[in-house]
């Protein structure tokens, strides 16, 4: 005998109906906020204080500063832009509507070599693809690709404005898959195209284990790399930096927020220091 479904109460699928019908038309709203004759300035706007954006994410504004981030690395809504390791979707939820429809976005999910990071990032890209499917009207324009062993799949060489990566490198280093990786970003621009970075600044004169251990890497590495690769350095900028963040931490980055690995030890400080001072840097692939 079938085992009777017990009906959700009324006042139960009042709340699921208006949950649906809210995310209908945040979605909704954003695709209309930002309009086919807006500047790029107005989109981005639009973007970044749209409705599509998770509460969690938009409280931290205050240390990303994405807005600022994105005009230094000179993304444009008519752009083709890859994104490297998107994780949540942080960044996701801004670039999406930005480019929904006068440009391109493609996000490239990392697949590690290393077993341990293999299984974290597939964790996360079954979040992150499930967000996607979740929110059609904000990310069906979303192009999903995958970069493994220093080969992005099936993004044409030559053919982006920007490849932009955000706290991703020092994994990339972890799994001795830095300089492949800057290879494959060097392929997919166009010439003149841009190579952004932002990534926790360490010390100088930190070495390779202290990086992989703490999760901070130095600016100079990062800038040497990239020109072995090819790229041309044309700016640094102080947007994302904290110098609150003395760097040494027991936990090593992951101390800090939003990680906060030591949970209630030392809490409210982590808390008081913010999130990690980053390095923000652009590149560009030479004409």
């Amino acid at each position: 005998m079938p085992i009777a479904r017990q009906r959700p109460a009324a006042h139960t699928l009042v709340r699921m109906v208006a949950a649906l019908a809210f995310a209908v038309a945040s979605s909704l709203a954003i695709a209309q906020t930002i309009a086919s004759d807006a500047t790029p300035d107005e989109a981005l706007d639009a973007a970044v204080n749209g409705p599509q954006r998770t509460e969690a994410f938009r409280a931290r504004d205050t240390y990303r500063h994405p807005r600022e981030t994105l005009e230094f690395f000179g993304v444009k809504p008519t752009d083709t832009v890859v994104e490297i390791a998107p994780g949540a979707g942080w960044y996701t939820e801004i670039l999406a509507p930005f480019l929904r429809d006068r440009g391109t976005l493609y996000e490239v999910l990392y697949q590690s070599k290393d077993p341990a990071l293999a299984s974290e990032f597939a964790q996360d890209e079954q979040h992150f693809k499930a967000k996607l499917a979740n929110h059609p009207a904000t990310f069906d324009h979303v192009i999903v690709d995958t970069l493994h062993a220093g080969r992005i799949a099936g993004l044409a060489p030559g053919s982006a404005d920007e490849v932009l990566t955000f706290r991703n490198i020092h994994n990339w280093i972890k799994d001795g898959q830095f300089d492949a990786n800057l290879r494959a970003f060097y392929t997919a621009l166009k010439p003149g195209g841009v190579f952004g970075v932002e990534e926790h600044r360490a010390r100088p004169n930190t070495t390779l284990d202290q990086i992989i251990k703490t999760g901070y890497v130095p600016e100079s590495y990062v800038i040497a790399h990239a020109l072995a690769a090819g790229f041309k350095f044309d700016a640094q900028s102080d947007i994302n930096a904290n110098p609150r963040d003395t760097k040494d931490y027991a936990d090593g980055v992951w101390s800090l927020p939003p990680t906060l690995k030591g949970g209630d030890k030392d809490r409210a400080k982590m808390l008081a220091i913010g999130e990690s001072d980053r390095m923000t840097l652009r590149f560009i692939k030479p004409q």
